[in-house]
Order: C-alpha cells, then sequence, then structure tokens
C-alpha cells in the first residue's frame, strides 16, 4: 500500500538524439514502471533523475520548469526525432531484433514520443504539490480515449516533426499510427465525453485528474456475419500499451464481503473477508499549446503471491490454487459483465466499489501528504473535488464516509458534511433502468459497512423529508418517502411508521369483549360456591384460568389493532426485491446535481428528480456537453482545419471556438464553397476505401453520405431509420430506371455501434439492418443509388475517419429520452447537417446553427406522455406507409429471418415488448417527409454547402473547454495552474 503521494522515480536521461538536436539538448528519454536502467545508446548521454507520479522516495531532485519541455522541443527536428525512436527500436527490447515491422516502429515511436511528455507530466505534478492546489477528479467507468500517438504530437505541435522522422526511417505516420489499436476503456458517449474532458482540462490548465478501470478485454470486439452481431474478447493489450506506466510501489487494499465489529475505541472496524490489491496504471494527458500534463490512472486488480496456494497446486487441484488471483484480476477483465446472473451482479458491484475506493484512498494519501504537518479535515473540501460520471461512482459517498469515520476518526456530522462538500454527481440519462438500483441483500452481504452508513444516510433524509412536508398530509408524506428514500422496499423506522395509521373498522372495544366470556364464567362460579372445598378449590383455580384468558385476549386484541392501524406503506413487501437507489444516494450525498443538455436539465428537475429539486434548488444546474476541437476536427480533419484557419486568418479557433463564427460572413464565397466541397469528397474517398477493407461493399463517393452511428438502442431509433431506408428501396423498385433516377438522390447509408451482448431486440435490429443490406446492395437495379453499409466494431478510429466524410447524420431519438449525446457536436464542427428530433443536445445545436440548417421532425417531448396514453387507450391509427412497410418487411424480401418479434414489437397498444413504446410509427410519416426535404436540397450543392459551413460556424458553443470552464467554476471551484 501507499502511504503518501506524490507518486514513483523515474530516472530519464539523454539519448544520443542530444547530438543531434545540437548544443547538447536532447529529447528527454523517460523510463516506465518506476525506473530504467542507464541508456546503452552509442551516443553521449546524461542521466537526470525526474519526480514521477507515485512515490517520492529516493528523489534527487526533481527537473525544474526551465529544465522542462519546451527548451527541449524548441531545438528538435526531424533527424533528433527518428534518432530516438531508432534508439528505442533497438533499446526497448518489446520486439524481436531480427527485422523492423510497423508494428515495432508504432512501438518505438510511442516511446520517443511518450519521452517528450514524461517531463512536463512530472513538472506539472510536482508544481501542483507545491502549490498545494484545489484539484478535481473525475471518476468513470469509461474513457474512451482513441488513439494517442496522434493526438499527443497533434498537442504537442510535433506532428510535421514526426512525418518528417518516420519518412526518413522509411516509414509513413499514417500507417504506423493505425498499428495502435483503441484502448478499450469504454463504449460510447460517457467515456467519450469522459476523454474530451481530461483534453480540455489539461488545455486549459486546470488541476485534475481521471480515475478509471483498466480492462483487459474491453467491452466486447463486434464481428458482424450471416447471424448478425458475435462478441469477441478485446485484444487492445496483446501486444503492450506503450502509454501507460505501471506504478508497482501504488497500490491499495480493497475488501468484500467480511463482518463489521465495534472496537474498544468506539470505532466500526470492518473485518475479515476477501482482500485485493488495486495497482496503479497511470497514463499522460497532455494539454494543447501548454505544458500542462495531467494524469489518467487506471487500476488492475490482483492479490499478493502468497494469496497462490503452492499445497493445493502440488496437489493437482490447479483451480483452487489459483482461486484468489482470479477472484481478483477478474474484476478488471470486462467492461458491463453481463448482470443477469447473481454472479454478474456481484462482479459489477465488485468494479465500481473497486474504483471508488482505490481512487478516494489514493486522493486522501495525496492530501494528507500535501497538507503535511498543518492537516485539518475540514480544509478536505477546499483541496478536493470528486466528481461522479453518472451513477456508477456512487459508492464513493459511503466509502469516503467510511474512512472519515471508521479510519479517520472523524465524527459522522463531521464525514457528512465533508462529504457532501467535496462529492457532485452528473446526471446522463432518464430511462429507468440507467438509474441504478442494486440488490440490498447482495450490497448487505458484500459490503456490510456501507450499508450500514447508507441505512443512516437514509434515515437522515427520512427525517428531513417530515421535516420538510410535516405529518399533517400523509398522502403526501407517502408521496414524498416513495420518491426520495435511498432504500426502495424496506422498512420504514419504527418512529416514522407510527405517522401512518389506517383508520380504525369499527368493533367491540377491549372492555366488551372483556365482559362477553367472564360474565357466563361468573355465573358458572356462582353456581359452584355452595360446592364442596374440593370443588371451591377447582373453582378459584378456574377463576384464575379465566382471567389469565381475559388478559390474553386483551392483549391479543391491542396487537391486532396495531398491526390493523398501520400502512401497509410501512413495511417491505416480501414478494419484491430491497434495492439501494444509487441516482437518489448521488443527489442526497452530493452538493451538486447536472444535467448535460438544457431539455435534459429541465427534465431532471421536472420528473426524474422533482422532489429532491422541490427540497433543494440551488443543488441543480445544467452542464451542455461539449467535444474537443484538437481530436474532433485540428486532428481528424486537416484539411478542413487549414480551409479554417486560412479564412478566419489564424488557428486560434483551435483554443477559442467562438472564432468559429467567423466563417459565416464567408458562407456565400464561392471560393470557400469550392475549398469545402472538395475537402468533403477527399475525406469521402477515404471512406470508400474503409469500406471496402471493412465490408467488402463498393460504394460511389459521388452519394450522399448518410450516417447513424451510435450505440443500438431501441431509443436512439435505428429501427426507424432502417424502416425508412427500407421504404425508399420499396418506392424505388415501384419505378422504372429513369424515374428512379429522377426521384432519388443516391446515398450511402452507413450504420455503425455495438448492441449489448445481452439485448436481444438490439440485435434483432443489427440483424435486420445486415440483412435489407445483403439484399439492397445485391439489387441490379439500384446500382449506386442506395447503399446500406454496417461497418464493423465501431470505435474512436473509425469516427475519425467517417465524421469529417458525412454529410447527413441521424440524431433520431425518441424526444425526452437522449439525455444529450456528443456525436451529434462533432459531426456539425466538420460541417455536416443534422436530421433529428428536439431532443438532447439537438435543441441547443439546432439554436446556434440555424432553423434553415437543421433538419426537424417527429413528436416534441411534452407530447410523449400523451401519445402513450392514446395508444394505450387504442386511439392511435397507423400511417398506411408505416404498415406498407411493415407488410413488406413480412414479405420475406430481405431473407429468411423471421422478424415478426421486431415487427410486433411496433404493433399493439399495451404490454411488455410491444405498443411501440418509442414511438417510431408515431414519427415515420414526419420522418419520411423529412428526408425527402433532404433530398431537395441536397440536388442544390451550393445550397448544401452553405448550409455545412453554417454548421461548423454555429458549432462554437459545443467545445468541451467551454463546458469545463463552467465545471469549474460553478461546481468543483478550482482555477487553471500555469507551471511557471
Amino acid at each position: 500500500m501507499a502511504t503518501a503521494l506524490p507518486p514513483p522515480q523515474l530516472a530519464t536521461a539523454f539519448h544520443p538524439l542530444a547530438a543531434a538536436a545540437g548544443g547538447g539538448g536532447g529529447l528527454l528519454v523517460g523510463g516506465s514502471g518506476g525506473g530504467v536502467a542507464p541508456g546503452r545508446g552509442r551516443g553521449r548521454q546524461r542521466r537526470v533523475a525526474a519526480r514521477g507520479l507515485a512515490s517520492d522516495r529516493g528523489v534527487q531532485g526533481p527537473v525544474s520548469p526551465e529544465e522542462g519541455l519546451p527548451s527541449v522541443l524548441n531545438s528538435i527536428n526531424s533527424s533528433a526525432i527518428a534518432s530516438n525512436i531508432k534508439h528505442h527500436a533497438e533499446f526497448t527490447p518489446l520486439f524481436s531484433p531480427e527485422h523492423i515491422s510497423p508494428l515495432k516502429i508504432y512501438h518505438a515511436t510511442s516511446k520517443s514520443v511518450l519521452d517528450a511528455l514524461l517531463i512536463n507530466w512530472n513538472a506539472t505534478y510536482d508544481y501542483y504539490n507545491k502549490m498545494n492546489v484545489k484539484q478535481a477528479y473525475y471518476l468513470s467507468m469509461e474513457f474512451l480515449q482513441g488513439r494517442a500517438l496522434t493526438n499527443a504530437i497533434g498537442n504537442l505541435e510535433l506532428t510535421g516533426e514526426y512525418a518528417e522522422a518516420l519518412k526518413q526511417l522509411g516509414q509513413n505516420l499514417e500507417d504506423v499510427a493505425s498499428q495502435e489499436p483503441d484502448a478499450a476503456l469504454g463504449n460510447g458517449g460517457l467515456g467519450r465525453l469522459a476523454s474530451c474532458f481530461l483534453d480540455s482540462l489539461a488545455t486549459l490548465n486546470y488541476p485534475a485528474w481521471g480515475y478509471g478501470l483498466r480492462y483487459k478485454y474491453g467491452l466486447f470486439k463486434q464481428i458482424i456475419t450471416n447471424d448478425g452481431q458475435e462478441e469477441v474478447a478485446e485484444n487492445w493489450l496483446e501486444m503492450g500499451y506503450p502509454w501507460e506506466i505501471v506504478r508497482h510501489d501504488v497500490s491499495y487494499p480493497v475488501k468484500f464481503y467480511g463482518k463489521v465489529v465495534e472496537g474498544t475505541d468506539g470505532r466500526k472496524h470492518w473485518i475479515g473477508g476477501e482482500n485485493i490489491k488495486a495497482v496503479a496504471h497511470d497514463v499522460p494527458i497532455p494539454g494543447y499549446k501548454t505544458r500542462t500534463t495531467n494524469n489518467l490512472r487506471l487500476w488492475s486488480t490482483t492479490v499478493p503471491s502468497q494469496d497462490f496456494d503452492l499445497e493445493a497446486f502440488n496437489a493437482g487441484d490447479h483451480t483452487k490454487a489459483y482461486e484468489a488471483h482470479l477472484n481478483a484480476e477478474k474484476i478488471c477483465y470486462v467492461l458491463y459483465p453481463g448482470d443477469e446472473s447473481p454472479e454478474g451482479k456481484v462482479l459489477r458491484l465488485k468494479q465500481q466499489y473497486t474504483l471508488c475506493s482505490a481512487s478516494l484512498q489514493d486522493i486522501i494519501a495525496r492530501f494528507e501528504s500535501r497538507a503535511g504537518d498543518s492537516l485539518c479535515w475540514d480544509d478536505f473540501p477546499s483541496k478536493v473535488a470528486v466528481q461522479m460520471n453518472d451513477t456508477h461512482p456512487t459508492l464513493c459517498i459511503p466509502e469516503l464516509m467510511r474512512i472519515l469515520i471508521d479510519v479517520k476518526g472523524l465524527s459522522w456530522n463531521e464525514a457528512w458534511s465533508i462529504t457532501e462538500r467535496t462529492v457532485a454527481y452528473t446526471n446522463h440519462t432518464v430511462l429507468p433502468e440507467a438509474l441504478e438500483k442494486w440488490s440490498l441483500d447482495i450490497m448487505q452481504r458484500l459490503l456490510p459497512r456501507h450499508v450500514e452508513i447508507i441505512e443512516t444516510i437514509d434515515e437522515e433524509l427520512i427525517n428531513n423529508i417530515v421535516s420538510r412536508y410535516g405529518t399533517a398530509d400523509t398522502s403526501l408524506l407517502k408521496k414524498k418517502l416513495k420518491e426520495m428514500r435511498i432504500l426502495d422496499n424496506v422498512d420504514l423506522p419504527a418512529s416514522i411508521a407510527k405517522l401512518f395509521v389506517k383508520p380504525k373498522e369499527e368493533k367491540d372495544s377491549p372492555a366488551k369483549s372483556k365482559q362477553k366470556l367472564p360474565v357466563k364464567s361468573l355465573d358458572t362460579i356462582a353456581e359452584v360456591e355452595e360446592k364442596t372445598e374440593l370443588e371451591e378449590v377447582e373453582a378459584e383455580v378456574l377463576s384464575e384460568t379465566i382471567e389469565e384468558m381475559v388478559e390474553s385476549d386483551d392483549v391479543e386484541a391491542e396487537k391486532e389493532d396495531s398491526e390493523d392501524e398501520l400502512d401497509p406503506f410501512v413495511k417491505s413487501d416480501p414478494k419484491l426485491p430491497r434495492v439501494v437507489q444509487m441516482a437518489n444516494l448521488c443527489v442526497v450525498g452530493g452538493h451538486s446535481v447536472n444535467g448535460v443538455a438544457e431539455i435534459h436539465s429541465e427534465i431532471v428537475k421536472q420528473d426524474v428528480f422533482n422532489s429532491f429539486y422541490e427540497m433543494w434548488p440551488s443543488k441543480f444546474q445544467n452542464k451542455t456537453n461539449g467535444v474537443t476541437p484538437r481530436r474532433w476536427i485540428r486532428f481528424c480533419n486537416p484539411e478542413l482545419s487549414t480551409i479554417i484557419s486560412k479564412w478566419i486568418g489564424s488557428d486560434d479557433w483551435v483554443l477559442n471556438t467562438n472564432k468559429l463564427a467567423e466563417l459565416k460572413k464567408f458562407a456565400d464565397n464561392e471560393d470557400l464553397q469550392s475549398e469545402w466541397h472538395a475537402t468533403k469528397k477527399a475525406n469521402k474517398m477515404k471512406v470508400v476505401s474503409l469500406i471496402r477493407e471493412k465490408t467488402g461493399y463498393i460504394v460511389s463517393p459521388d452519394a450522399m453520405f448518410d450516417v447513424q452511428v451510435k450505440r443500438i438502442h431501441e431509443y436512439k431509433r435505428q429501427l426507424l431509420n432502417i424502416l425508412g431506408i427500407v421504404y425508399r428501396y420499396k418506392k424505388m423498385k415501384e419505378l422504372s430506371a429513369k424515374e428512379r433516377i429522377k426521384s432519388f438522390v443516391p446515398r450511402v447509408c452507413i450504420f455503425g455501434g455495438k448492441s449489448f451482448a445481452t439485448y436481444i431486440q438490439a440485435k434483432r435490429i443489427v440483424k435486420f439492418i445486415t440483412d435489407v443490406a445483403a439484399t439492397v446492395n445485391h439489387d441490379p437495379d439500384i446500382g449506386d443509388l442506395l447503399k446500406v453499409v454496417f461497418v464493423p466494431d465501431y470505435n474512436v478510429s473509425i469516427a475519425e475517419m467517417l465524421i469529417p466524410a458525412t454529410e447527413l447524420s441521424q440524431h433520431i431519438s425518441t424526444a425526452g429520452m437522449e439525455a444529450s449525446g456528443t456525436s451529434n457536436m462533432k459531426f456539425v464542427m466538420n460541417g455536416c447537417i443534422l436530421i433529428g428530433t428536439l431532443d438532447g443536445a439537438n435543441v441547443e445545436i439546432r439554436e446556434e446553427v440555424g432553423e434553415d440548417n437543421f433538419f426537424l421532425f417527429g413528436a416534441q417531448a411534452h407530447e410523449i406522455a400523451g401519445l402513450r396514453k392514446e395508444r394505450a387507450q387504442g386511439k392511435f391509427v397507423p400511417d398506411p406507409r408505416f404498415e406498407e412497410v411493415k407488410e413488406f418487411v413480412r414479405s420475406g424480401i430481405f431473407g429468411t429471418c423471421d422478424y415478426d418479434e421486431l415487427m410486433g414489437s411496433l404493433e399493439g397498444n399495451e404490454g411488455y415488448g410491444c405498443a411501440d413504446y418509442f414511438l417510431v410509427g408515431q414519427d415515420f410519416p414526419s420522418y419520411i417527409e423529412c428526408q425527402e426535404k433532404v433530398d431537395e436540397a441536397y440536388r442544390d450543392q451550393k445550397l448544401w454547402t452553405r448550409m455545412s459551413i453554417l454548421n461548423t460556424a454555429g458549432s462554437s458553443k459545443f467545445s468541451s473547454d467551454r463546458t469545463i470552464h463552467e465545471y469549474a467554476k460553478d461546481i468543483w471551484d478550482i482555477s487553471p495552474v500555469i507551471l511557471p
């Protein structure tokens, strides 16, 4: 276990590059994993010790900022870089020396770049330590980083130099970069947003770290077969990951199971159980045009070597011997393991607790180290801000409480005050199934101390609710308790339960009951008074027995009355599960709750957490998402970036996207339009090659590229898109060849995204899309007029190719169900026009780019509940075109697969798995009519290009730089820290 931070020392050395760079300087080379042997290169070398990111043991003295990256890089040329790459190819022994493969060159190049990052990485941390600044910590189950090489050299402003250096070595930068697998640390928008935030935090010089888990096999690698989607394990770590440094001396114990006892010191102690070790892996996050280089710390899980049961192994029980290691290591095997089984649920909860516990122990160790002798726990919130990205890190709240109370000895009130001021929560969904609810029984077994803490928080919340709403209106109080409690289907505390009594039913009073039996009995006694003495004794015994019976009846009657009077609401229902509502715990335990788009934040306040909003309105705020313009324009679309800089007059827009608005005045300029159109065509040519490589399909670059890429989910309505394509195909088939060409604009309809392995309906949609593609793409009557493509294993690197080439992008979720979306922002930045509903960030995008430059259709959020109600009442009348397209699908035109269940989900008025909950049929007519408007606009290429330019010009609001400034100011209370 690490007892203090800052983290471990790294030895750095000047390598042969120094001579090439001239003047004795050179590219600073850093080792990895806590130290590196002196370089064995042939050139002249100088070793210096630089404080690393894990401990301060054995430090010879940190490299001063003045010795850092800029002074080195200013003298760097491509020849020096080439020498350094050659050095790593020869002396970083990751691959055999017999030949130089592209993969080996990639690793050598990456190590060369890491050398360049290392000094500023260390200097940044040293300066944060020295200044003891308040630091933000972003906890997320996902960080979808994408490839690191091109991003790092771009932020270092060394892309040209590295391209030339590799050319000197007979290599091509694009080919070398393509050897890097995407880090499989996320799946969709949640992880991509987190990575954009890290980029902006470093670029804007904010002191901040990210914390996540290091998944060995990621979510899964998607393979598309004749049966649809299949899943295999990701292999991103098989050949090593050159961007991470393993911190073997930074590890923390994490406990599961066991029991809670009270010690002689009065504190609670969590003992016994299963103990694992979380080990830190650090990844540098460089800012753009700045020396600030922040850190992403990922945790892997293991146990000490002594937990390997050597005796069992030698006895032949190999499985038992490795059991402890397997139980620990599998925590970080897979992102979002299936949780339909009890074992899967336990594993997911273990993942979430590991992230929270290891990260908080690390944060607290750093706080204590920086505070030194002046440690004051009340200062913790003024030095630490913890942001929970969705509900996955919710256990931060009880874990911080546990550490502060049980380990640090603070009182409950002190710990609660600190926790509430430290932690904040970002909500990313309004879907009920995504607002996590954990089994209380599972959590009780796995984390017994945390359940005790959660129970106390819940009880204090109940008292607050009663205090706020009073006891006069018990119906209102019952409603608020039901909505707001953290523990659901759990008995109310006795002191609160007595508030809820049912009206008493008419019944005989205990007094009357007392009279009935004794009257008859006393008559019996009177009769026997004249009997013999023996009989008198018997009568006395009988009298006593009767009195006992009467007293027993009184007690029983009182008990029955008491039970009858209590409302069943106060008791748990044994037929239903007892659960912990994690989102409610987030709201109660944090000082801030934010949505991620204006419409989403209003839904959060008015619907999802309305009762909490009534109680604590100042907690709630909006922070509309954003994406980094570095990766998502500057680096992924360099040709467009050059055009923008040329017409604006500088590349300042990369750091200040407000300057993109200056493009508006050139929107009608024919020269700009010509350059803009040519760039889009060049990007489309790259995608033509990508599609052929990934699918075998050949598509025309002259067709409109119409793209929907996102996680496959019913609410995102890929089904609406593909049904629209089917309708288009049917109408084409009904026309002659000549009429067809006249009536329809050629389109390449591209899909991408993963369905969760256990989400059957989503996998049916993937299968349906691929079946439609197989039919349409091989229809000689249609040719290039319509193509359908599903790009397998969609990831960041594919997005970086698709987005710059896209002309129409579909963001067509059921209104009110998409929190924000971020891919819509990336498309708009790259001059793509959107078709969509008024959902998530679409609302704000349409406001910014102009209504005429956005294709709008569909029901609005405030109409959805009423439309569903009408459907349930049997009032919905489907459009004939919708019925027509369903019948066409059922005709068997797309193969032998039975699509009755998929089509059936769109039919009926009520019931699980039917009744068209996501309103595909409701919006279908509006959607296909809007698509006709798209065709009409695309025929006028001058108009379309103008709309494209205005989309980019109107995208400035959607930079993650703006979002991060707002988080820093309104939630975290942190300020930029510029290295001297």
